[in-house]
């Protein structure tokens, strides 16, 4: 047996009931590069980290205090008696704050931003409302852009389960697959296209995807998609679009880049925000301080035999180095797979769905998989390497403490 390492840094009970500190924070930037100097060339940005930021005990919420209370109910939307019945179909009782205030507005026609704390229902906040849309004019074509395959994917089935018996169809178009079986779905008539930025624009140069008819866009992660580099091709796309359009931005923090073309792509767009602070209240976060001489890899071994990790998320920052854990890992005699950029599609879906399944108890995954991935009942999020920036901390350990979930991060620090 291994020696136990992991010794929290706070002394805080695991459930303090103690508010998150108001006021004089700003936050866990130095507006530097990792290494204390500034940011050259195109490579992924690098920020010196606050290492107090990621110490934040989960919150309990006494049972006097007022939960939220929607002003709406899916009974009382004006949408398609169909769709309803499809809604409480998918066990949906009363819409999420980002559902209660985004969908009307959507209904309305209007744009929208939308930034609420992930696992709070953002998928279904734009789902509802257009899919309402498209019934009432089906000759209207949606197209929704995302930043990464997996979650074009998990979209798409959100989509499917929505639209049960409607006779919408929807094709999904992303890099890593055959692009023959995409290109010969879009000469068929779909309702939504959902894809990645880099395939939908080469599809659009191939003259197979046509945009002159889409009224209707959809920006997921909108701004992970413009920290991976993706503006020219959104830029691309988006000018291939009917000028009267509606457009809807959705995502769990808005950086300052978005900040900056929100006028490009919106006209008088409806700002919406429901986080309530940058992490969920019932994520207890700590840090994991390695002793001097002590392997990385043995620290992590000695939190993985522990048995409240049931099924753990770890997150590396190269596709190489993910990969060289997750071996390490199974050979330590771990159920442990990984996802990352080098592995094919069909590859990474295979390694998801086992881990979705509980049929593995690690995922060691780069940041493919720290957006929008809907994942029940993680217990832990590990970061193994440090997150470039504290968006994308806030973006890896959100697949923990989904929705009213309790959860729990623990990062690496040497």
């Amino acid at each position: 047996m291994h020696q136990q390492s992991f010794q929290p840094r706070s002394s805080h009970h695991k459930h303090s009931s103690r508010p998150p500190q108001r006021g004089g924070y700003r936050g866990p930037f130095r507006g530097r590069s990792s290494s204390g100097g500034p940011r050259r060339g195109g490579g992924p940005r690098r920020q010196r980290l606050d290492i107090s930021a990621f110490i934040n005990k989960a919150v309990v919420v006494e049972e006097t205090e007022q939960h939220f209370l929607p002003e709406h109910s899916f009974a009382s939307f004006v949408i398609d008696e169909r769709l309803k019945k499809n809604i409480i179909s998918k066990g949906y009782s009363s819409p999420t704050p980002i559902q209660d205030r985004a969908i009307p507005h959507i209904l309305q026609g209007k744009d929208v931003v939308g930034i609420a704390n992930t696992g709070t229902g953002k998928t279904a906040a734009f789902l509802i409302p257009i899919i309402n849309k498209v019934l009432k004019n089906p000759r209207e074509p949606v197209l929704i852009v995302v930043p990464t395959r997996e979650l074009a994917i998990q979209i798409n089935q959100e989509f499917i389960a929505f639209t049960a018996h409607l006779r919408l169809f929807s094709v999904c178009c992303v890099g890593g697959t055959n692009i023959s079986p995409q290109i010969r779905d879009l000469r068929h008539p779909n309702h939504f296209v959902i894809g990645t930025p880099g395939r939908l624009k080469d599809l659009i140069n191939r003259q197979v995807l046509k945009l002159g008819t889409t009224t209707t866009v959809i920006l997921d992660e909108a701004d992970r998609m413009l920290d991976m580099g993706f503006i020219p091709d959104m830029r691309f796309i988006m000018a291939k679009l009917p000028v009267m359009r509606q457009t809807l931005f959705f995502s769990a923090t808005l950086s300052a880049e978005v900040k900056g073309i929100i006028h490009d792509f919106l006209r008088e767009p409806v700002h919406i925000s429901v986080t309530t602070r940058a992490t969920a209240d019932n994520i207890d976060q700590d840090i994991v301080r390695l002793k001097a001489g002590q392997e990385k890899v043995e620290a992590l071994h000695d939190l993985l035999i522990r048995p409240d990790f049931q099924k753990v998320l770890i997150f590396g920052r190269t596709k190489h180095g993910v990969e060289k854990l997750a071996v390490s890992l199974v050979k330590r005699g771990f159920k442990a797979d990984s996802i990352h950029g080098n592995k094919s599609q069909g590859q990474r879906q295979r390694s998801l769905g086992l881990f979705k399944e509980g049929r593995i108890q690690v995922l060691v995954a780069t940041d493919v998989a720290a957006r929008g991935l809907d994942i029940a009942n993680v217990s832990h999020v590990i970061n193994y390497d440090l997150p470039a920036t504290y968006e994308d901390y806030v973006h890896r350990i959100g697949r923990t403490g989904r929705g009213t979930a309790s959860g729990s991060a623990l990062t690496f620090v040497e």
